[in-house]
């Protein structure tokens, strides 16, 4: 009786302590997502305060989003070969440090080279965050719960940085000290990412280190080719895909990937392994979570902007009209991760890409007026808003949770930090390379469309009002917006295409752990 008891106190207790390991990689998980729109709001209170130009103002987020992108494959290989603990630990301080400075900044260069140490630290520890929960949780139940919430961090991170981001924007006092708003979006990350720090080693055991087996070669060619790349596609959503520029970027960072493929196949340790990619399954989700992310980052830019520019919502406003995605999304992510015990995770990630899909096609629906003179034509947020917000939340929740589980399970222990370093690189490089498709789509429907309002201005011989040219330029706007979620919803597609048709894996499988006896093609 007394062992009974025993085990039960202890079995009780291990699961505390999971539970505890859990919000220690979630907190760091959100803090690392929601840095990503959370001083998007803030942006015109920091070009005022340092007196920055227009054309760089776009570097605060992209500086970050540059550094994340590019050093995520060599942040994810770190945590397997010097500890996922210590790299993950390191990363948080190095963005806590990174926070502090750039919510002190005084002048531009400081700001901007404060945001790309933050995206250096977010690599490490993101990485690092889902290789954490592939080796602490047991594969089971128990990984598929950890995975939903972790899920659910990732997805409602944005959303919660526009929310957060707004509020903090509008503060200018803390405990009685003046301070401008939005600093604050940046030094609320130095006290939380400090504290997760320091409670790391209490909650989480360390994995095996193998230093002296870094691949120096290929580090420096992947990153800098990725850092090609990820600028590149950026540059091409502001300067156009024929930009010098752009098209220099790419070049570079398309011949660097080519040689860091020649040196991974020649070095006795690669920074990325091609056993990795060597499962239809793996490899279907890394797809996957190439174009899903791509499409749903859609939603947040241009909605964000409707919301505000064509609606009228102040800051705070838009970042509560996102609220219902954060709640659908934890709903259903936590619903996936039951379902996934009796449902093959193709049919839950391909519901869910399709869910999303409509939901997409759904935003392209949104009212506005093409003809001259334009009418002062508004979407009804209960209406045209909310129902695809919720939609949208529901199948990105579904789509999560089975793409995480099948796009590192089954790896070697060895290699889990790469294969996470893997799956958020596709997601940065396809939400670059989304946002980059998207805005070309817009801007050019944009620019049509004012072409013909001020053709058929001048043929009708008017003289648009200050009022009318407001209105002419929402419709503008929102006839962009509109083919940019058409486009996305088409992205969506693709990704439920990928996963329907190569997302082969049995759920009874992933209750199973440890790598596949062979590694093998299909």
């Amino acid at each position: 009786m007394t062992d009974v008891a025993n085990a039960e106190s202890t079995s009780s207790g291990r699961k505390q302590h999971l539970a505890w390991a859990l919000v220690l990689i979630s907190v760091a998980q959100l803090m690392v997502v929601l840095d990503g729109t959370i001083v998007n709001i803030a942006l015109p209170f920091i070009q005022h305060d340092l007196d920055i130009a227009p054309a760089n103002l776009r570097w605060v987020v992209t500086g970050y989003a540059l550094a994340f992108g590019s050093l995520l494959l060599l942040g994810g290989r770190l945590g397997d070969l010097y500890g996922r603990r210590r790299i993950f630990m390191t990363g948080l301080i190095v963005f806590s440090v990174a926070s502090l400075l750039g919510g002190l900044a005084t002048s531009e260069g400081l700001l901007l080279a404060a945001r790309a140490l933050q995206g250096f630290g977010a690599a490490l520890a993101s990485p690092a965050a889902l290789a954490l929960i592939t080796t602490t949780f047991p594969a089971g139940p128990l990984r598929n719960r950890a995975f939903a919430v972790y899920a659910a961090m990732s997805g409602v991170g944005a959303a919660v940085g526009l929310l957060l981001g707004g509020w903090l924007t509008g503060l200018d006092s803390i405990f009685g000290l003046s301070v401008e708003g939005w600093r604050l979006t940046l030094l609320i990350n130095t006290p939380i990412g400090i504290v997760t720090a320091l409670l790391a080693p209490r909650l989480l055991a360390e994995s095996e280190s193998h230093p002296g087996e870094l691949d120096l070669p290929g580090a420096v060619t992947g990153t800098l080719g990725l850092l090609g790349i990820v600028y590149g596609i950026s540059r091409a959503g502001t300067d156009g895909w024929t930009d010098t520029w752009t098209l220099a970027s790419l070049a570079a960072g398309l011949l660097l990937l080519v040689s860091f493929l020649m040196v991974e196949r020649r070095v006795e340790h690669p920074l990325l392994p091609v056993r990795v990619f060597m499962n239809r399954t793996r490899a279907a989700s890394f797809v996957a979570m190439f174009f899903a992310p791509a499409a749903m980052f859609a939603m947040f830019f241009y909605l964000s902007q409707y919301i505000q520019e064509v609606m009228g919502y102040s800051p705070i406003q838009a970042g509560v009209a996102f609220l219902p995605f954060c709640f659908g999304l934890v709903f259903a992510a936590g619903l996936s991760s039951n379902l996934i015990n009796r449902i093959d995770p193709r049919i839950l990630a391909g519901f869910g890409t399709l869910l999303a899909a409509v939901a997409l096609y759904g935003f392209s629906r949104i009212p506005h007026s093409t003809s001259f003179p334009p009418a002062d034509v508004q979407a009804s947020y209960w209406t045209h808003i909310l129902p695809y917000i919720l939609m949208m939340s529901f199948g990105m929740g579904m789509t999560f949770v089975p793409l995480t589980l099948t796009a590192v399970h089954h790896l070697r222990a060895e290699d889990s930090g790469i294969g996470s370093g893997v799956l958020n690189t596709m997601q940065q490089v396809g939400g670059a390379l989304g946002l980059s498709l998207l805005a070309t789509i817009a801007t050019q429907t944009m620019t049509d469309l004012g072409k013909e309002f001020a053709a058929a201005a001048q043929q009708a011989g008017a003289q648009a009002t200050q009022a009318q040219q407001a209105v002419a330029a929402q419709q503008v706007f929102t006839a962009g917006a509109t083919d940019a979620f058409l486009l996305g919803a088409g992205l969506m597609l693709v990704a439920s295409l990928v996963t329907w048709v190569f997302l082969n894996v049995k759920h009874e499988e992933l209750a199973t752990d440890g790598p596949e006896a062979p590694v093998h093609v299909g």
